[in-house]
């Protein structure tokens, strides 16, 4: 349970920054062209809401008398329904579908009363603003943690691959080498995709071994399944030591490398875990290394198969890589990992259009998985910066009640130089909220079916 809330809790707060960015985008243009906006809601308000409060009004009107938009128009509040969040914008056709109001001529201060060109950037802003936000994270991460690698080739004991990577030939303990015969690197943020993607990719095996492994067309489905590919082996170094438990007790010191269980290797903890099961409340001699000599202790696992202690840190077996930013040397570095996070993304968009892609989809349990399990700021902060590049990219999809809606009707009007009939414009918002809605059903439909029969 403690997990699950502290998943939740790290998915509602990255969730509420970017639904504010992005509305606040909007909000931000249309009070730039003098548009009147009458709420500004995180999460959704049906029937009643959590908090809301309106300025008091003070009378705001231009030159000539007429009457000017102003913030304090602007109902603001937070909705008890966590799927979103809206700015209700004057004279426009929106989820809200106030058709009293738009029967009514248009006003100086409305949207529909504006140049196309104004209501285009209107539109566009909160994905812009989201995009930005993202650029922004990935360059606060550069500049307060720097970048830290471990390169393939110094991670000795290799990579642990989950089941689907060793079902089309990866083994634990492969070290990657290239994809498509182009050098690897841990140091790019897209390594990972590029692996999925390639046609062939090379690995490094048993230290001596280059074994070429054929990727199949459908393998990154596969991998949704397992949500990962592989990560860093970790050697069974002791880093701290539990007292009174049987570790302790056998004169096993911090530093001591475990290197083998009774008759069997253990290279990394993948295989001291099930080994220690076998074990389990049997005394075992187990081979140690201690500041480069072999030794051997006798260690009675408990019936758990724990001997009760803390590995050491990837961090502190493996040589890092660390790379310093300067102040102003982390925007460049942020606009190059937004825009290769941008370009991953929308790679690996087509996928979705396909069988296997439909059935990967995921909803709001799907996304909190990503979450790690204990707060981590910089986990956080690169979770959150990837889903605004992902929200960005998703509202700016052409479909009738997103962004992108909007947008291609407005660059059809700038083109044809006509408006939409209001008619139209209804019915294609009412379709495109359908569709959503759908779409949110079933992504979350996804979830609950992989929690209760996978």
């Amino acid at each position: 349970m403690e997990t699950f809330l502290i998943k939740a809790a790290q998915l509602i707060a990255a969730f509420a920054l970017l639904v504010i960015i992005h509305e606040f985008g909007h909000y931000i243009f249309a009070r730039m062209f003098g548009i009147k906006v009458e709420k500004f809601y995180l999460f959704f308000d049906p029937w009643f809401s959590l908090f809301k409060w309106k300025p008091k009004k003070k009378a705001a009107t231009n030159p000539d008398g007429s009457e000017k938009a102003s913030w304090r128009d602007t109902e603001y509040g937070i909705g008890w329904l966590p799927l979103g969040g809206y700015v209700k914008i004057a004279g426009m056709i929106d989820e809200s579908m106030d058709k009293e109001q738009l029967a009514k001529p248009a006003q100086s201060w409305e949207f529909r009363a504006k140049p196309a060109w104004q209501r285009l950037l209107v539109m566009i802003a909160g994905v812009l603003f989201n995009f930005i936000l993202a650029i922004l994270i990935y360059a606060g991460i550069a500049f307060s943690w720097g970048e830290k690698t471990i390169q393939f080739e110094d991670a000795y004991e290799g990579m642990d691959y989950v089941p689907a990577a060793q079902e089309v030939g990866f083994r634990n303990g492969d070290i990657p080498l290239t994809a498509d015969g182009v050098k690897l690197d841990a140091s790019d943020r897209d390594h990972a995709m590029r692996m999925v993607e390639a046609k062939t990719v090379t690995v490094l095996r048993n230290n001596s071994d280059t074994i070429t492994i054929p990727i199949p067309d459908d393998f990154i489905f596969r991998l949704n399944e397992d949500e990962g590919f592989f990560a860093y082996r970790m050697p069974v170094f002791v880093g701290a030591l539990s007292p009174g438990e049987p570790a302790a007790k056998s004169g096993l010191k911090e530093g001591d490398r475990i290197v083998s269980v009774g008759e069997i290797a253990t290279p990394a903890f993948t295989e001291f875990t099930p080994a220690l099961k076998k074990y389990a409340g049997q005394a075992v001699e187990m081979a140690i290394i201690r500041d480069g000599a072999l030794i051997s202790l006798n260690i009675t696992p408990t019936q758990e198969g724990k001997i009760g202690i803390q590995l050491s840190p990837v961090t502190d077996v493996y040589p890092i890589k660390i790379t310093r930013y300067t102040f102003f040397e982390s925007f460049p570095k942020g606009w190059e990992i937004g825009t290769t996070t941008l370009s991953n993304y929308v790679s690996s968009m087509k996928h979705v259009f396909s069988a296997e892609g439909a059935q990967s989809l995921g909803g709001f349990g799907a996304i909190g998985s990503i979450f790690p399990d204990s707060w981590n700021w910089r986990s956080f902060w690169e979770i959150t910066a990837f889903l605004s590049v992902a929200l960005a990219f998703m509202n700016i999809i052409p479909i009738p009640a997103l962004d992108g809606g909007h947008v291609m009707f407005l660059i059809y009007e700038i083109v044809a130089r006509r408006k939409p009939s209001d008619k139209f414009m209804e019915y294609a918002q009412i379709a495109g909220m359908v569709f959503l809605i759908l779409l949110l059903l079933y992504a979350n439909g996804n979830d609950v079916y992989r929690f209760f029969f996978k």
